[in-house]
């Protein structure tokens, strides 16, 4: 676990002296919410600017408690086959991707599912917390990518 690393003010109660909060991948992308904690309180979580929260991460609250950040279970593809060419096929889209030394793991997708099947890939459906890799240089989060401009 990593130590605290934001602030929130607890707003639902007396104030959450260790506590947990349980967010999708989705969700754990933020500036500014209320999040309810898994023991019934609420906390505003209010950044300076936009961050992506790992499971582990603490929110220390103003009166020195914590809130301690878990990956939520979500509906997820495991694939398995020609690891390194799949990756790059779903690197290309640009699309979140956790990375095991025999499968990837990436969020349910209708069209990622068939695209990665007509390239020879075994796909599961699978749940469980989603923890894909940060974005460049291992920092970050994977972002979307605008095609309506040139690399060159």
């Amino acid at each position: 676990m990593s130590g605290p690393r934001y602030v929130a003010r607890s707003v639902g109660g007396a104030g959450a002296h260790c506590d947990t909060v349980t967010l999708t991948y989705d969700a754990r992308m933020l500036r500014r919410k209320v999040l309810p904690t898994d023991g019934g309180e609420s906390v505003l979580v209010d950044l300076p600017e936009v961050v992506s929260l790992e499971d582990g991460d603490a929110l220390r609250l103003e009166d020195g408690g914590a809130i301690i950040v878990r990956a939520a279970e979500e509906e997820l593809l495991r694939v398995t086959g020609d690891l390194p060419r799949l990756a790059w096929h779903i690197g290309n889209r640009h699309a979140p991707c956790e990375i095991h030394a025999d499968s990837l793991i990436l969020q349910r997708d209708k069209v990622m599912r068939d695209l990665l099947e007509r390239l020879g890939a075994t796909v599961t459906d699978i749940t469980a917390p989603f923890r894909p890799e940060g974005g460049a240089y291992g920092v970050g989060r994977t972002m979307g990518h605008d095609h309506s401009h040139s690399h060159a």
